[in-house]
């Protein structure tokens, strides 16, 4: 018997589009020099890493030369956190993030807090999931010399007033003249979702992956704006002006350009198509499961997320089951995957670690189609009625009414 197979996990990663398959296919056997090479073969590759670092630069309206590739978007994190804070230790040691960041940005800043003695404010947010722009403003001190907001959450899709954080913190610079702050967002999840416009967000570094966009996996970049000081985390090269050396991941370099131009050139008829299955799916969880939370807001949502608290349950155990009838999600973020520890997003919406324990993100994608909304819908009922027979966990009725 043939189960029906539904991918609805495509926060996690997507799979290669094909018409990046195509452009990549000849430097993995034909074009394979190395860049740095002073012969026909390295400039054909060095030529060509040049026109996909201007794909993506015009995906986010940026300079080429604004363009870092790296291996992903953790290290893109990473080398905008660490690089900003190691570089500019002596004008302050405070950084200000959120409590919903990606763990490649809490980690990173936790451990600069553990580590290398700074100090940190984790701004709190609202019941959806948003950080106050007031709010982290408000936090700025003369010490402060970094401030880091996930573009849209990961987890429920809650997308994040980024403009007006960055032109609140430019305001902020102007009338204190304090020049060493800088405005980081991680873009990961919100790349090829919504419009962006590195000068209009106001940001100084912005992290975003292929993986996300139908791109190859193991390639990401870090836009840095032009004339602003990163401390290199590695040393041995030249490439990418000495901030990321090593020989350049080719194959994902060209991918990654590729998947970026159809992604800017397609999202609107994405998001168009995309959303009314997002709302569908909701609404019909919502209409045939009883005692059920949409968490993330409704209004300022990635056009792709559904996560969805089912009450009385253990989100882990669904997901074993939906694996059975061939449904594919997840509990929260992949690279946290292997923790059994309830989602930190979730709990920093204000709710207890039984809601967070039985959340499931559903994430929709280019292959989602209305009949996978209707077997999701069709099958889930079931799977949480019997999940929830057997099911030692009681949640308080205040958490869903």
């Amino acid at each position: 018997m043939n189960i029906k197979e539904v991918y609805l996990d495509n926060a996690a990663t997507t799979p290669i589009e094909e018409r990046v398959q195509k452009i990549i296919q000849p430097f993995i056997k034909e074009h394979f020099g190395n860049p740095s090479s002073f012969h026909s073969k390295g400039k054909f590759i060095k030529d060509s890493l040049l026109e996909a670092r201007g794909k993506i630069a015009n995906a986010i309206k940026s300079r080429p030369d604004e363009i870092f590739f790296t291996s992903g978007g953790t290290e893109s994190d990473n080398m905008a956190i660490l690089g900003i804070a190691r570089k500019h230790v002596a004008h302050g040691k405070h950084i200000i993030t959120t409590k919903t960041e990606h763990p490649a940005v809490l980690e990173t800043i936790q451990y600069l807090e553990k580590k290398e003695g700074f100090f940190v404010t984790y701004m709190d947010v609202d019941k959806e999931g948003k950080v106050s722009a007031k709010d982290i403003i408000d936090a700025l001190t003369e010490e402060t010399i970094l401030v880091s907001v996930i573009f849209a959450n990961n987890e429920i899709g809650t997308i994040n007033p980024i403009a007006e954080i960055g032109n609140k913190i430019r305001k902020w610079k102007k009338d204190t003249g304090r020049k060493e702050l800088f405005f980081h967002t991680d873009a990961c999840q919100a790349f090829g979702d919504q419009e962006i416009v590195v000068d209009s967000l106001h940001v100084d570094l912005l992290t975003i992956n292929a993986s996300k966009i139908y791109g190859p996996k193991g390639v990401g970049a870090l836009f840095v704006k032009r004339g602003i000081k990163l401390q290199p985390l590695q040393f041995g090269g030249a490439q990418e002006l000495g901030r990321r050396p090593g020989t350049e991941n080719v194959i994902g370099i060209i991918g990654f350009g590729e998947a970026a131009r159809i992604a800017e050139e397609e999202r609107e008829d994405y998001i168009t198509r995309i959303t009314p299955l997002r709302d569908a799916l909701i609404r019909g969880l919502q209409e045939k499961i009883t005692k059920t939370r949409l968490n993330g807001s409704m209004q300022d949502r990635l056009a792709n997320n559904v996560n969805i608290s089912f009450m009385d349950i253990e989100g882990e155990a669904l997901l074993l089951y939906l694996d059975a009838k061939g449904i594919y999600a997840s509990t929260g973020s992949a690279c946290t995957s292997t923790s059994l520890d309830p989602s930190h997003v979730i709990l920093a919406l204000g709710l207890p670690y039984e809601v967070a324990h039985g959340s499931i993100r559903f994430s929709l994608g280019r292959s989602t189609m209305k009949e996978d909304i209707d077997y999701v819908i069709d099958v889930l009922p079931e799977l949480v009625e019997k999940l929830r027979k057997i099911s030692p966990v009681s949640v308080d009725p205040k958490y869903y009414e």
